[in-house]
């Protein structure tokens, strides 16, 4: 049975542990390249976000042993007539260990993550997503967004 942890400050060096796997996995970052500055970012963003709540991460168990993750950044943008309130969630980090993969792991961090934003009235979740994980959000109801582009800089 898989049960879902939510993490706290004090899961600091578990979050960056299951953060750096993350980054690795998913950019396919050499084992060789120095991280520090990016590590010391993300340290810094965990430990001012999530005590005031502009993030939410969770840890997926099974059998007590981590093995997957997730989190759901909260940010407010201008209110629109689809979004009374102006709150939005980014979803991120979704990630399970690759021994663990099919397995619904994904999904009930996915699941728990969306009930966190619902309890903070949030009605927008957005998310970037890989080909391999483009199934899981259809199936449960994120739909492709046109129009949009971006500009990196």
């Amino acid at each position: 049975m898989i049960e879902i942890k939510k993490a706290t400050i004090e899961d600091i060096d578990t979050l960056m542990s299951w953060r750096m796997e993350v980054l690795h996995d998913v950019f396919s970052i050499e084992e060789n390249l120095d991280m520090s500055e990016l590590r010391a970012n993300n340290h810094a963003y965990y430990l001012n976000a999530i005590p005031n709540g502009e993030h939410i991460a969770c840890f997926a168990c099974i059998d007590g042993e981590i093995v997957g993750c997730g989190g759901i950044c909260i940010y407010r943008e201008m209110p629109s007539p689809d979004n009374k309130n102006g709150l939005c969630a980014y979803l991120m980090n979704i990630y399970t260990h690759p021994m663990f993969r099919k397995q619904g792991v994904a999904k009930a961090v996915v699941n728990w993550l969306i009930e966190q934003a619902k309890q903070k009235e949030i009605t927008k979740i957005y998310l970037e997503t890989s080909d391999k994980a483009r199934s899981l959000y259809s199936s449960l109801s994120f739909s492709d967004m046109k129009g949009y582009m971006k500009l990196e800089i």
